[in-house]
C-alpha cells in the first residue's frame, strides 16, 4: 500500500500552445513549465514504455487507473486523441472512479472531490488542488485509507 513508481511529465499543448490565465490559476502550471515539453503523442508513448518497464502490461498482472471522476478518461483523453488522430490504449478504457468508490464505502457523494474525501476521512490534503501529480498522491492516500478500513476496490467505469 505504498507508491512504488511514479510517472510525471508536463505536455506541450499544440492546438492552443499558450496557457490561459484560467489554466494557470487552476493548476499552478505556468507557460515555462510546458514550453519544450513532449507533445501528447510523445507522452502517451512514454506512458506505454513506463507501464511496460513496471510490468503493468504483463497479462498476468492486474492493474487499473484510478481517477477522481469519469471526465478524464471518459471524455477528455478520448476527445483529445480523436482530435489529434491518436489511438487510446486499452488500459485507458476502464478505471476506478474514486468518487464512486468513496460513496460506496462512506455513503456520501464527495461534491468537492478530493477535498471532500480527505476531509471526510480526516486526511491532510497534499499539495495543490488540480495539480495532476498532487491529485495522484491524494488519490493514493485516500485509497490506502479506504483499503485499511476494509474496502475492496472494483472497476467502476469503462469506455467502449
Amino acid at each position: 500500500m505504498e507508491i512504488e513508481s511514479t510517472f510525471h511529465t508536463y505536455v506541450q499543448p499544440v492546438v492552443h500552445p499558450q496557457l490561459t490565465p484560467f489554466c494557470t490559476e487552476l493548476t499552478g502550471i505556468i507557460q515555462e513549465m510546458v514550453d519544450g515539453q513532449p507533445t501528447l503523442s510523445q507522452v502517451l508513448e512514454r506512458v506505454d514504455e513506463w507501464m511496460a518497464k513496471e510490468g503493468l502490461l504483463d497479462p498476468s498482472v492486474k492493474s487499473i487507473f484510478v481517477t477522481c471522476g469519469d471526465w478524464d478518461l471518459k471524455l477528455m483523453l478520448p476527445g483529445q486523441c480523436e482530435y489529434l488522430g491518436l489511438q487510446v490504449a486499452d488500459y485507458f478504457k476502464q478505471w476506478i472512479n474514486l468518487k464512486k468508490a468513496y460513496s460506496f464505502a462512506i455513503g456520501t457523494w464527495p461534491k468537492n472531490g478530493l477535498l471532500d474525501m480527505n476531509k471526510g476521512m480526516s486526511l491532510q490534503h497534499i499539495g495543490r488542488p488540480h495539480s495532476g501529480i498532487d491529485d495522484c498522491r491524494n488519490i493514493a492516500n485516500i485509497m490506502k485509507t479506504l483499503a485499511h478500513r476494509g474496502f475492496i476496490f472494483k472497476q467502476t467505469s469503462r469506455r467502449i
